[in-house]
């Protein structure tokens, strides 16, 4: 959901004014901006104003707590980025059961060919595979 200024300075007990100054100095982001103009803001700000006001209430320098959400919003980028990467890998864990099940399917076929096509298809195999290894060693330095 996207709030007008008014409306998320009603749902965050803030004063509009109050909306205005975090954002003119960078403690609040604006989501969008209306056809019409208006600042739409996400309801991380309201997370955000929450915070703000928490470390208001602790005596925190305005510069100290912009420092605190901008590690705090990175925070949630690095959350999201490893669960792509979770995601990305449970995916080649299940590329690579699938190819593993296919190699044993395929080898008592191998093992009946003679030694030039076996010999043929290893190299071929190995250059692939090669190449694989070293993708998957540089994905996991």
């Amino acid at each position: 959901m996207l709030y007008k200024i008014g409306e998320l300075a009603k749902e965050a007990n803030v004063s509009k004014r109050t909306i205005d100054y975090y954002t003119q100095i960078g403690l609040l982001n604006v989501e969008t901006v209306s056809e019409s103009n208006y600042r739409l803001y996400s309801e991380k700000a309201i997370e955000d104003i929450r915070f703000i006001e928490a470390c208001k209430e602790l005596h925190m320098s305005l510069r100290d707590i912009k420092e605190r959400l901008e590690l705090k919003r990175l925070d949630k980028q690095s959350d999201e980025k490893q669960k792509q990467c979770l995601k990305h890998a449970e995916i080649l864990a299940s590329h690579m059961k699938q190819l593993e099940q296919e190699i044993k399917e395929l080898k008592p076929i191998f093992d009946k060919l003679n030694e030039d096509s076996q010999m043929k298809i290893s190299n071929q195999i190995s250059s692939q595979s090669k190449a694989l290894l070293k993708t998957l060693h540089l994905l996991l330095q």
